[in-house]
């Protein structure tokens, strides 16, 4: 394994550590992104009870945290949430190629972006979000109708993600080729496109091998709250 590929290993505390540094909140052995930016925690070390000490310390009391790694384990002063199984795939053979009609997306988008967000439920997305990245969007009759952008960041890799289309427009092939277009903007820069979803979509699963992504590992994403909520 290289260091670029470690980095797909916890790709929240290498993005923190690294291209998104800015948004980085630390406390001791844990980290986090901005809350407006994206919900992302970590622990340097998920087995050490004082890495989880930083964490509520971070956080602070009622809160609920995601994080995202094997599966998950109680840990004191904290209880398990929810979770849901995850898949994390890499592009090995994606045809990546610019869109004419996508737009680049500004914070001024932001209102019509997390509607489509509410109406879609591909993932969370946050006020700030946008920051995190290049996001494009196409527009029927000015309406936003598709999106797919940039999140996190470790060293050498762009995660796809917010890939969404309005109910009324899908069929028409616009989540492939927005992520065909968020992928050549990242080839661009000389990184490479990865993306996370749930091992229970297999619908995106279909679509992300059969355009070129490959199955890299699986994962866990889960929520956790302070136990003294």
């Amino acid at each position: 394994m290289t260091t670029v590929q470690a980095g797909l290993d916890d790709p929240v505390v290498a993005s923190l550590r690294g291209e998104h540094s800015k948004f980085a909140q630390t406390y001791g052995r844990a980290i986090r992104y901005d809350p407006q930016v994206a919900p992302f925690h970590a622990v340097e070390d998920p087995d050490d009870p004082q890495a989880w000490a930083d964490l509520a310390a971070l956080t602070g009391p009622g809160a609920e945290v995601a994080v995202a790694g094997p599966i998950p384990k109680r840990h004191p002063g904290w209880e398990i949430a929810g979770e849901v199984a995850g898949v994390q795939f890499v592009d090995e053979s994606l045809a990546a190629a610019p869109l004419a009609n996508a737009q680049q997306l500004t914070p001024s988008d932001v209102p019509e972006i997390l509607a489509l967000i509410e109406l879609t439920q591909p993932g969370p997305f946050r006020q700030r979000t946008i920051e995190l990245g290049t996001y494009l969007g196409v527009r029927e009759n000015g309406v936003l109708i598709a999106i797919a952008g940039e999140r996190l960041h470790p060293p050498g890799w762009t995660e796809i993600s917010a890939v969404c289309t309005h109910p009324a427009f899908r069929g028409q092939g616009l989540a492939t080729r927005l992520v065909q277009a968020v992928a050549y903007g990242i080839r661009q820069r000389g990184e490479v496109p990865f993306l996370h979803t749930s091992a229970a979509n297999a619908n995106a699963i279909r679509l992300y091998e059969s355009i070129g992504f490959r199955l890299r590992k699986r994962t866990t994403f889960a929520v956790y709250k302070t136990s003294d909520a």
